[in-house]
């Protein structure tokens, strides 16, 4: 995926970056379903010393009995099932209980003079394994070095009841997203960059972004370019309908799209963008009917070389305060993301990209703004195979038939976070964004050591490779911390006439004669009556964990 600079043919236009490889690839066979062992058992093994009576003269029976004595006295009841070759019984109890109950029960029995071993009995199931006749191509989902351990986190949740908007080129319909898709809105408020013949509906569909040779101005694009069908990509990657034996797997299988479209030909204006973030987190926005499936998280696989503007800190705000998180692509300049917005925006999860061996995307920004890494593929030595696969369209301009095919980029590997997300949400509907972003960060595995220039490290790439098992693992009892990094503030009036107040939950607060400190003293500046966060008053004039924008 390369960056694309959108210059407009008669005013300036936001910047934005969308995939444009679009490469098939040949089906593969499906892998067996390895087995996994469920959590909890209502059985042991126990085997007994070898011979057909014991070395202390005992037979079966009186061992048996003795079992079950010290059972007993340990505080459980086993009944005997049946033998096991090799002078091994099954004992069962009679209740289901947790492993770590049954492997300390396993540890004192095995203390017994007469016992060789005591185990769980574990009950053992098939994992969870996509039937998706190209799974084996998504590498990116299941391999131990660079992939997003995924098949673990599917034995815990497959995303029910989550909702992710792709905020995008809208998306098409495809035999792999069918169910997926909830109905969108199409933000594109210039009919010429909309390429629909008109401008906002609520048909979210992806017209298509194809472009002449200079259609955008200043000699961009340099040659012709074809519709790149972004966002039914990304789509794919979050959420493609899995185990229906067709094409690819989602990383959420069971998780909704919400369709945005904001971006057309050239790009799309940040104004769009704005709305329609606010639009797919259940916000108002002005002459849009209302979104009745307001969405957890928030997929923004777009961006430009800019500061992060005043209109997104205020929309991030305000979608935090509602519980949305909003994960963001940090662009592949190989520069700096914190010279991109929005993955420079404070409030965002912003995703580099990992190639195959786990190392950094050659194309992949870096540093400070980074706060995870997630697979985003890169092509190598002319082949496909490192790249991201997920649903396409085979149309050059217009929508034409489903397709599949590898992209590369940052844009990639923000649905994978995504979709981790959702998985998330599923198992934890409480989940606050700070809460979300800590899950991910601390549960994130350390970056294997690739000895070359793509080595990727804390300071450059995030806190490490998200580990999907990991983090859905822990989001069910997960706990926020505090880190210390914002303190609770307060905003201190220097003038008697100036107010600050809240509405709606959103605390206007910092006018102009406003100063924000944090709880130490430290002081964190003064604020223009433009300045907005969205917190909660604790105590008059008190404000607990904003950001000072």
């Amino acid at each position: 995926m390369r960056l694309l600079h959108a210059i407009a043919t008669r005013c300036a236009r936001s910047i934005v970056w969308v995939s444009l490889l679009a490469l098939g690839a040949p089906l593969l066979a499906q892998a067996a379903s390895p087995l996994t062992a469920y959590k909890q058992t209502n059985q042991l093994i126990v085997k007994y010393r070898n011979g057909q009576a014991s070395p202390f003269g005992l037979s079966q029976s009186e061992l048996m009995r003795r079992a079950q004595e010290q059972a007993e006295r340990l505080g459980v009841s086993l009944t005997h099932v049946r033998a096991l070759g090799g002078y091994g019984q099954v004992l069962r109890l009679p209740s289901m209980r947790g492993l770590e109950d049954i492997q300390r029960l396993a540890q004192r029995m095995s203390l017994n003079p007469l016992v060789a071993y005591a185990e769980p009995d574990y009950l053992m199931q098939a994992q969870q394994m996509p039937n998706d006749p190209r799974y084996n191509e998504q590498w990116h989902y299941y391999e131990p070095t660079g992939g997003l351990n995924l098949p673990g986190a599917w034995d815990l949740s497959l995303g029910d009841g989550a909702v992710v908007a792709v905020v995008d080129t809208g998306v098409l319909p495809h035999a792999d997203l069918a169910g997926q898709l909830l109905p969108g809105y199409d933000f594109i408020s210039d009919a010429d960059m909309a390429n629909d013949g008109d401008g906002r509906d609520a048909d979210a569909s992806d017209a298509g972004d194809w472009l002449a040779a200079h259609e955008c101005g200043w000699y961009s694009p340099s040659s012709d370019r074809p519709s790149s069908w972004h966002g039914t990509h990304v789509a794919g990657t979050i959420a493609a309908a899995s185990n229906n034996g067709l094409g690819v797997a989602g990383v959420a299988w069971n998780a909704r799209i919400l369709p945005v479209r904001v971006l057309g030909k050239c790009g799309g204006y940040t104004s769009d963008i704005v709305d329609g973030m606010r639009w797919a987190a259940g916000l108002a926005v002005s002459d849009v009917p209302a979104n009745p499936h307001p969405a957890q998280v928030i997929n923004l696989s777009l961006g430009g070389k800019a500061a992060c503007g005043q209109s997104y800190k205020d929309a991030i705000g305000d979608i935090r305060a509602v519980g949305t998180t909003v994960v963001v692509a940090a662009g592949n300049s190989n520069d700096d993301a914190a010279d991109y917005s929005p993955a420079n925006c404070p409030g965002v999860v912003t995703v580099a990209a990992t190639n195959r061996d786990g190392g950094r995307a050659s194309y992949s920004n870096y540093g400070s703004a980074v706060d995870v890494a997630a697979p985003g593929g890169q092509y190598a030595g002319g082949s496909v195979s490192g790249a991201i696969l997920s649903t396409l369209n085979a149309g050059e301009r217009d929508p034409a038939g489903d397709s599949y095919a590898f992209y590369q980029g940052t844009s990639m590997a923000t649905p994978h976070v995504a979709g981790v997300l959702a998985l998330m949400y599923a198992v934890r509907p409480d989940l606050t964004p700070e809460l979300a972003a800590q899950v991910l960060t601390n549960t994130a595995r350390a970056f294997p050591a690739t000895g070359g220039a793509d080595s990727c490290d804390t300071a450059t790439c995030g806190a490490g490779l998200v580990d999907a098992a990991a983090a859905v693992a822990a989001a069910p009892t997960a706990v926020e911390e505090d880190d210390g990094n914002q303190p609770g503030f307060a905003c201190t009036e220097h003038t008697a006439s100036t107010r600050s107040h809240v509405n709606e939950g959103r605390a206007e607060i910092c006018w102009s004669w406003y100063a924000c400190a944090a709880g130490s003293g430290n002081y964190l500046g003064f604020l223009s009556s433009y300045g907005a966060v969205t917190v909660a008053e604790t105590a008059p004039d008190h404000y607990e964990r904003g950001y000072c924008n």
